[in-house]
């Protein structure tokens, strides 16, 4: 357990806080603003290795969400921690804590997350894609690599192949021919392909409350690094805003943060390619820019005055750069 010392009244709790520092500074900004004590907490799988970790005003190490124990043992640091919010960060815990939120809501602590028919939908490419074509949205074409390889005709290679069920660009190739898209999908059975989107990519965050999109803040990825964007700029795209609260609005249980990835393409075709249901990598842009959803998740948990706004600052740019986190006396296994 990695410890800072401190005692405060109102408790959030980062799970998988991983790499979140920017993520941690919004929260602790919010505090700030609401005028109330408080702590921003973690927990990770490797807090060792996981440079948020350090800081955070304290950080407990957890087994990885999949374990039969995971909830319990996240219930029990939040009960001793006296904490208000969980906010999970990545794709991989959102169904556990979906289908486990009102247990956490028995005991006063509220979880940022949306239902789990949402988050199912969200976290699985295939249903993603079923859900955004059965609703109408417009999304590039995508199968499984075994129908696609009894049809390569019908197909204008070079294709993307991702993982169902991967995210932050993790384990994403280009099958430039149909030998390669054999040779990458050799005995992976999760696996999709879809069309390269072109034109330029956007993200944009979204915050649902009571089933209405409050407020949509698209920008333009200029870079991306790991999955991540490093360059970013705010856009008022009223198309692009309207689109991403027409796909909030109709998921089914959406709440709190989310985000829609899309392309826009030379002629002005907007392609939706993800959603995720979560804070997005690159939230602390559209945070920056006035869309403090941090801020809303806490006010009413403290009983301030809602101040969710639509407004927001265009053409904010963003440049990332590495910071490090230096930890002295640190013992490295070798395993």
């Amino acid at each position: 357990m990695i410890e800072k010392p401190g005692s405060e009244e109102v408790s959030i709790l980062l799970s998988s806080v991983g790499r979140r520092s920017q993520l941690i500074e919004t929260f602790r900004q919010a505090l700030s603003e609401l005028d109330v004590h408080g702590r921003v907490l973690g927990i990770d799988s490797v807090p060792e290795m996981a440079p948020a970790a350090y800081l955070v005003d304290k950080c407990y190490t957890v087994g990885p969400c999949g374990n039969p124990g995971f909830i319990d043992d996240v219930l029990r640091i939040a009960l001793a921690e006296r904490v208000t919010l969980i906010v999970p960060t990545i794709d991989t815990e959102l169904a556990v804590y979906a289908a486990n939120r009102e247990r956490f809501l028995e005991h006063g602590i509220t979880v940022a997350i949306s239902d789990p028919e949402s988050i199912r939908i969200a976290c699985d490419k295939v249903e993603t894609h079923r859900w955004l074509v059965e609703n109408g949205f417009s999304t590039p074409r995508q199968a499984d690599p075994d129908h696609v390889l009894r049809n390569p005709g019908q197909w204008k290679f070079p294709l993307i192949v991702k993982p169902r069920r991967g995210s932050a660009s993790t384990g994403i190739s280009i099958a430039q021919t149909p030998g390669v898209l054999r040779e990458l999908s050799q005995g992976n059975y999760d696996l999709i392909v879809q069309e390269i989107a072109l034109g330029d990519e956007y993200t944009v965050n979204v915050f649902v409350q009571d089933g209405r999109c409050v407020c949509a803040v698209p920008h333009r990825r200029i870079e991306t690094r790991g999955g991540e964007v490093s360059k970013g700029i705010t856009v008022r795209d009223e198309r692009l805003m309207q689109l991403a609260t027409a796909v909030a609005e109709r998921l089914p249980g959406a709440r709190g943060p989310l985000n829609v990835q899309c392309f826009v393409d030379p002629d002005g075709t907007i392609k939706i390619i993800e959603i995720n249901a979560r804070f997005g990598g690159g939230f602390p842009l559209a945070n920056r820019a006035g869309a403090k959803f941090g801020l809303w998740l806490l006010e009413p948990l403290v009983g301030r005055p809602c101040t969710q706004t639509a407004e927001w600052q265009a053409g904010l740019l963003m440049l990332r750069y590495d910071k490090a986190v230096f930890v002295p006396g640190a013992h490295i296994s070798h395993e």
